[in-house]
């Protein structure tokens, strides 16, 4: 099967790549690499263009005969997002109408669709399963509840059959060592802890120390990227099989701790971080773990690599090595 993979140059979209390419499917590489590194763009053809230029994409669906769309090209900073909400509305929201315009003009009809865990906001129910409220409280989370309402809307229109897929806190590298997590700055937890293990920030600062939980610093639901690779291949399989449009949980269903994730970290790394405690950030819920059910009974995925050790060990080991160890080419 030949896959058109937005964004795959970027952390998720490289593993689904490498994961698509050892299925016997192509993947086709669409990229601008404002926020992608090169160096992760090895398993398929690549089309260097701005997701808003609905003819390149087109252009890139025709010439490759493409016959489905992983759509992964989407800013994904909080922080960011609450500062500069006018770049994720444009990026995230207007790049998606893009995408489904040029698939109903190839005729293009499946979709899997990279959103998240922020669409839900602070949840009322843990765990939370997919039919909870969707009440984003920052604009990344709410950018990402409108790219799954466009994709609901061309459904109902054009006939696109859609594979939601709401990750929760991705982490961990390849297990090969060929690809992993760079951005800058870096915002997330698990290559921040890194970084500080490895000298290469001072510290990482924890953002509240005071939650009711058991150790009371917040705890969130870890998934390992490979992990998400393969449900991403086993979303491509269900589409392909005549599933209808869904929405899916990507979880385990097993909440860790920041200090369980600092703890990990420093056994993996035999380096121990230095920490900062510091205030709640606003809006922060103390818990989110995923009701994950669904996607094993409509995907049959069962996440093999995304216990705490593996995560870390893979993640150090990257951070370890040439590449994690560079600058990401982007600006």
């Amino acid at each position: 099967m030949r896959v058109l993979v937005t964004g795959g140059a970027g952390y998720v979209g490289s593993h689904a790549c490498k994961m698509l390419a050892s299925k016997g499917c192509t993947p086709i590489v669409y990229d601008d690499f404002r926020r992608g590194n090169r160096w992760a763009v090895r398993w398929g053809p690549l089309i260097e263009a701005p997701l808003h230029d609905t003819a390149a994409l087109v252009d890139a669906m025709q010439r490759h005969r493409v016959e489905a769309v992983m759509h992964f090209a989407a800013y994904a900073y909080v922080a960011e997002s609450m500062q500069a909400p006018s770049l994720y509305f444009s990026n995230n929201v207007d790049g998606s109408r893009s995408v489904l315009d040029a698939m109903v003009a190839c005729g293009v009809s499946q979709l899997i669709v990279s959103s998240t865990c922020a669409v839900y906001g602070v949840p009322a129910i843990l765990p939370i399963d997919e039919t909870a409220a969707i009440a984003p409280v920052n604009p990344y989370g709410a950018s990402k509840a409108m790219m799954e309402a466009m994709a609901r809307w061309y459904g109902v229109s054009h006939g696109i059959r859609t594979l939601v897929l709401r990750y929760f806190n991705a982490a961990g590298a390849d297990t090969d060592g060929e690809i992993g997590e760079a951005h800058d700055p870096e915002p997330h937890l698990v290559p921040t802890v890194i970084m500080a293990a490895l000298g290469q920030v001072p510290h990482v600062r924890v953002n509240g120390t005071d939650f009711a939980t058991a150790d009371g610093t917040a705890v969130r639901d870890y998934v390992h990227v490979t992990d998400l690779a393969a449900a991403h291949v086993a979303a491509l399989r269900y589409l392909g099989q005549g599933g209808e449009s869904s929405v899916v949980n990507l979880g385990t269903g097993e909440g860790v701790s920041i200090r369980q994730v600092v703890a990990a970290v420093a056994e993996a790394a035999e380096r121990q971080p230095v920490l900062i405690e510091g205030p709640r950030r606003a809006g922060d819920p103390p818990v989110l773990v995923a009701d994950a059910r669904r996607a094993r009974e409509r995907l049959d995925w069962h996440p093999t690599s995304s216990d705490l050790a593996t995560i870390a060990r893979t993640a150090v080991a990257w951070h370890r090595s040439p590449l994690g160890r560079r600058i990401p080419d982007w600006s």
